[in-house]
């Protein structure tokens, strides 16, 4: 697997995306019954912000993932928790498969993701703040070192914060390429 970023373009990065988050896996990215100009507006509006940015992530130079960064005082989650200097804000969402599952596919997409936002030495950490019912990205989330700091309210969904330091998710690598990934696992 070889992972490279470049920015999302809402014109051409569009339609692709929409057949993702319109999928039923992707239900808690919130547009499953978004269009396509919905999802490319939508994207247009993060892309302009400054401070919110959307990236397609390619795997061998074929798009397979979207991740977006953001800044938490910018951000819905403003006044929700203590902002530190240093915190980046974390969105992703992992396309369908093209073809066999990859055993751990899922898991070395968040691991670049991580190993991208820690690129940057003023990152501290990292914020997400999942849907407080997605179990399968909480589970990938601890795996890589997120500490959850409790569920917090924010507009359309009760979110579970949580925290992933550069140290913990260092710890949470380590532990992660001592251990095999279970065959079957989901992540």
């Amino acid at each position: 697997m070889s992972f490279t970023f470049r920015c999302f373009d809402p014109d051409t990065d569009a339609p692709l995306l929409h057949s993702w988050v319109t999928r039923p896996y992707a239900s808690f990215w919130g547009m499953q019954s978004a269009t396509v100009q919905d999802v490319a507006e939508e994207y247009a509006t993060i892309q302009s912000t400054g401070h919110h940015h959307a990236l397609m992530g390619l795997d061998g130079g074929v798009p397979a993932f979207l991740m977006e960064e953001y800044l938490p005082p910018l951000s819905p989650l403003a006044g929700v928790y203590a902002t530190q200097s240093g915190d980046i804000g974390m969105h992703l969402l992992v396309g369908p498969p093209e073809g066999p599952v990859r055993t751990g596919f899922t898991t070395r997409v968040m691991e670049a993701v991580l190993d991208r936002l820690f690129a940057d030495p003023g990152v501290g950490r990292v914020v997400v703040e999942p849907d407080a019912r997605n179990h399968k990205i909480h589970a990938l989330n601890a795996r890589l070192g997120f500490q959850p700091a409790g569920e917090v309210v924010l507009p359309g969904k009760t979110a579970l914060l949580s925290f992933c330091t550069r140290e913990a998710f260092h710890a949470a690598r380590v532990n992660l390429h001592s251990s095999p990934i279970r065959q079957g696992a989901p992540l």
